[in-house]
């Protein structure tokens, strides 16, 4: 038992040490940008949840070889009277001896239970790399954000200059360098809480990896081309394959089982006994054999069986019930996904490139007196809040994405 302890001390040691290991080839340990695939093999090497979730398989398989023992031998030592002369002692070995199938009856119900933590394991990796990809999409989102606010603090300050230009000039009053200040006021108090939020998504995203990191560290830019969106054909096709399917049919068999062993219970038992027995009395020693059996007349489990025949009913139910959520959640996912990659794609083509036309145009025109610097913050404002739309699109592109890898895995798609 020691050894044991030692080397599964010894295991956990080396995993941290691997985490730690993996952050420094990966470049994590010096100022570096952390990609996604980087962040995935991370987390599944030092984050501790999912460590615990893997000794479960361990766990499944002591009760597997705990359930195919047969019950111990009894022994036992009986005396009739207390006084030396007339005493009559007895020695019994009994051996209990299970009938009805009780003990393949209890394989099976831990084998299945052996099966459902191996694909327990497999969907909690599963929301695992969800939940990174979606703690990754949120740094990625916080850091875009910070940029935005650093772009708009040029803006802000430039509306500035060109308005205190113009006020030098005597070409426009006072009142624009006013605005132009409150602008950029609001633009700095914007950058602060951007720099709080990225602090804070940093934090989400070491926290799921299992593994700090270093405050020189940056995650990779988010691609431009967007993923696909699969067909809904394809994935509802591929629905029985889903570990949370998987694992409700499975539950199925395992309250089957259940039942099965239930019914074998049923049965009672036989043991054997065989022993010595010698009389003082009669200085003679004779064998002795028995047999004893429970006779089932009140309890016969009918209660238990009773109960694991609706547990069986009642995870059917459960089945059909998980498969008409996946299916409703992967069809409005897929919709949700397909609507947001459009709303992106109309930002690239149109809404971004006409903003930032007529940031220009107005400065320009206030520039040489024919727009006032109202019209400069308009048009400011106005790309800001479509930048930060664009953000949001693609935030909600990723976040369907990740519920839908949620449930399938990894899709091989393009990140």
């Amino acid at each position: 038992m020691p050894g044991l302890i030692e080397r599964t001390a010894r295991s956990r040691l080396k995993k941290t040490a691997s985490g730690l290991l993996l952050l420094a080839c990966t470049g994590l340990a010096s100022a570096s940008t952390l990609t996604l695939d980087q962040a995935l093999q991370t987390a599944f090497t030092g984050n501790p949840d999912l460590a615990a979730a893997q000794w479960e398989i361990g766990i499944a398989e002591g009760d597997r070889k705990q359930a195919g023992l047969i019950p111990n031998p009894e022994v036992s030592w009986e005396a009739e009277d207390t006084r030396r002369q007339s005493r009559t002692t007895t020695v019994m070995l009994s051996q209990p001896i299970e009938l009805g199938g009780k003990r393949g009856a209890r394989i099976d119900v831990a084998s299945r239970a052996q099966d459902a933590a191996g694909i327990e394991l497999e969907r909690k990796r599963n929301a695992l790399r969800a939940d990174v990809i979606q703690a990754f999409n949120g740094a990625q989102t916080a850091q875009q954000r910070l940029q935005l606010s650093r772009q708009s603090l040029q803006l802000a300050e430039h509306g500035v200059r060109v308005a205190q230009g113009r006020i030098e000039a005597g070409k426009s009053s006072p009142v624009e360098g006013t605005r132009a200040q409150v602008q950029l006021s609001e633009v700095r108090l914007e950058l602060s809480r951007a720099e709080r939020d990225q602090a804070n998504a940093y934090q989400q995203l070491a926290q799921v990896m299992g593994a700090p990191l270093p405050t020189s560290t940056t995650v990779q830019s988010a691609a431009q081309s967007l993923p696909s969106v699969p067909p809904p054909t394809r994935l509802l096709e591929r629905l029985n394959e889903t570990p949370e399917l998987r694992l409700a049919r499975l539950q199925i068999d395992q309250r089957e089982a259940s039942l099965g062993l239930e019914k074998s219970q049923r049965i009672p038992d036989l043991t054997v006994s065989i022993g010595s027995q010698y009389s003082e009395t009669e200085r003679e020693r004779v064998n002795v054999v028995g047999l004893s059996m429970p006779i089932p007349l009140f309890n016969r489990n009918q209660g238990n069986v009773l109960a694991a025949a609706r547990r069986a009913d009642q995870a059917r139910d459960l089945r059909n019930a998980t498969e008409l959520r996946l299916r409703t959640e992967i069809q409005t996912t897929l919709e949700q996904w397909q609507t947001a990659n459009g709303e992106i794609q109309a930002f690239d083509r149109t809404i971004l490139p006409a903003a930032q036309s007529a940031v220009d145009s107005a400065t320009r025109g206030f520039e040489m007196g024919k727009f006032g610097f109202l019209d400069v913050l308009d048009a400011q404002r106005t790309l800001i809040a479509a930048r930060s739309q664009y953000i949001q699109a693609v935030s909600e592109a990723t976040d369907a994405r990740v519920r839908i890898e949620r449930i399938f895995g990894d899709l091989g798609i393009n990140r």
